[in-house]
């Protein structure tokens, strides 16, 4: 701190240095062609150098989605996910592409200075080698092993850490990123606040807003936000733009090789969980399959999924007698939505709590319209005509290479429209109440047709329409509204008290150590979340009198 230590220069050798201020330089074997601002430490560090004319780690090709190249986002200090996941996939359009291109290719010109800049109040301990860096106010770079054409973007209050044998090559560092505990970044763009640590590598990659990789590897991917990667695991060749999934341990995602190039890729759906050990063979999208889990040890075949909140698991033995490919996992769709309800709330309660990002602007909410329209399509498949006891992708379209069995297809069916009217009736709810705050007591159905103002609203009406009889009236509609929230809530406690019964049956002491379902913070909160709902829908069913 330079209020306990004096400035100055001591036991360091500079040349062709600007030295901007007061600051305290001391024991660093060679500092080379840097500007360094005022009120910075500089202590045992060994080379600190800069070619002429460095870019900082802009206008570097990140080679996301396919290994081999052909998706390459342009990097620079400032990009955006939003700006990195349109010119990922929407490789048709050439004038966005070239424009892009361009625009980075100006950033680099204006970026470019005759040396490396470290600026105010940056504080270097112990590192072995800084090249051709920009490290922005508040930058700490401690013990790192190298840190070479590259940007740490950040300021006081959102400050980015390079720390303990972290390996940074030709990349980009956002507001509060760290990569510390041996972590290695080379080539990548970490927005704001994502982190990389305990030996985690990111390689040609573009990593979300508070994701965190640990101990695993990332390579030629484009990874959305909140997705935990926390374990020895692998994932490769992705596009993942709207992240909020899970890695498992031992998931390899990665089978993108076919022994001819490695060349093929997979796009992941919002939300996805890979189960611990399975593995994933590529070409897979998964775009239409948000909130779907892949379960423990499943080997998946290339393939198409397309229904949303499915569970993708391990085949019955027994079911290969009735001609189904032996290398086909069984898929349930919609069994998140019946059965693991809680992981869906807390996901939603988690990640708006944990969010650090300001910059990228982020919607947590599971059931919005574009979810829903994947909902209604999904629904749509599944209802045929023909009726079978198994089906697979030859008979319903979007089941990939699984197999699904009758009473799967009916639950599912059923499941389905549970969710879509409950998401129509809580927009009525909200638009009435809307409504009552407004002075407007005497409402109907077709005053509530009239406003076309709110899109979402626009939505979420023209599903009301196509689930309910125009006969029921709107009082009704609340009363079994109402019900659907109480509905919900039993399903979270549900899913949560899998866990205390199986728990107890294992283990003697489970209680003494683990909180009950009806104690669980997700629950309570819940539950003082329905308290709010039934006066709101007591206010709109008094007014509607």
């Amino acid at each position: 701190d330079l209020n306990t230590m004096d400035s100055g220069i001591y036991h360091s050798t500079l040349a062709s240095c600007i030295l901007d201020g007061p600051m305290l330089v001391q024991d660093n074997a060679f500092i080379s062609n840097y500007y360094i601002g005022g009120d910075s430490i500089l202590i045992h560090n060994g080379s600190i150098t800069a070619d002429k004319n460095p870019v900082y780690g802009n206008g570097n090709p990140v080679s996301v989605g396919v290994e081999t190249g052909g998706r390459e986002i342009y990097s620079f200090a400032e990009l955006k996910m939003e700006d990195a996941v349109q010119m990922a996939m929407r490789k048709s359009d050439k004038s966005v592409l070239e424009q892009y291109g361009e625009f980075v290719k100006e950033y680099v010109k204006k970026v470019v200075f005759e040396k490396g800049i470290i600026c105010r109040k940056v504080r270097l301990f112990n590192n072995s080698v800084i090249k051709n860096t920009f490290l922005a106010e508040g930058a700490r770079i401690e013990n790192s092993l190298k840190l070479d054409n590259s940007t740490v973007l950040c300021n006081p209050a959102e400050a980015a850490r390079v720390s303990d044998g972290a390996f940074v090559r030709n990349s980009v560092l956002q507001w509060g990123c760290e990569v510390t505990s041996m972590g290695v970044v080379d080539n990548s763009v970490l927005t704001e606040h994502s982190e990389v640590e305990r030996h985690g590598k990111v390689i040609n990659s573009i990593i979300g807003s508070n994701t965190g990789v640990a101990e695993g590897e990332v390579n030629s991917s484009l990874v959305g936000p909140f997705v935990g990667f926390h374990h020895q695991s692998l994932l490769i060749a992705a596009l993942w733009p709207e992240g909020k999934g899970n890695i498992g341990y031992g998931a390899n995602v990665g089978s993108n090789h076919t022994s001819r190039a490695a060349d093929q890729e997979i796009r992941i759906g919002e939300g996805l969980f890979f189960g611990l050990g399975c593995n994933i063979k590529f070409p897979v999208n998964f775009l239409a399959a948000p909130y779907s889990i892949i379960s423990t040890g499943a080997v998946t075949l290339p393939q198409r999924v397309e229904f949303p909140f499915s569970l993708i698991t391990l085949a019955d033995s027994s079911i290969h007698g009735h001609g189904i490919s032996p290398a086909y996992n069984e898929i349930i769709p919609a069994w998140v939505l019946s059965d693991n309800m809680y992981a869906l709330k807390r996901n939603e309660s988690k990640f708006k709590k944990r969010n650090k990002a300001t910059r990228n602007m982020y919607v947590f909410e599971v059931f919005r319209p574009e979810i829903m329209d994947l909902i209604i399509k999904a629904r749509k498949a599944l209802m045929i005509n023909e009726k079978k006891e198994i089906y697979t992708d030859q008979d319903i379209s979007g089941l990939g290479k699984n197999y699904m069995l009758e009473r799967s297809r009916v639950h599912a069916v059923e499941t389905y429209t549970l969710f879509l009217q409950y998401y129509s009736l809580k927009g009525l709810k909200n638009q009435l109440m809307r409504l009552c705050g407004s002075g407007g007591v005497r409402v109907s159905l077709e005053m509530l047709q009239r406003i076309k103002t709110d899109k979402r609203w626009e939505h979420e009406r023209s599903v009301l329409q196509k689930e309910f009889s125009v006969s029921i009236d709107l009082k009704e509609m609340m009363k079994k509204y109402l019900v659907m929230e109480e509905t919900m809530i039993e399903r979270i406690i549900m899913a949560r008290e899998k866990d205390d019964k199986r728990g107890r049956k294992i283990m003697d002491d489970y209680d003494l150590v683990h909180t009950p379902a009806r104690d669980d913070s997700l629950v309570r909160e819940s539950y003082k979340n329905l308290e709010k709902i039934k006066e709101e829908v007591e206010t709109i069913i008094r007014a509607l009198e």
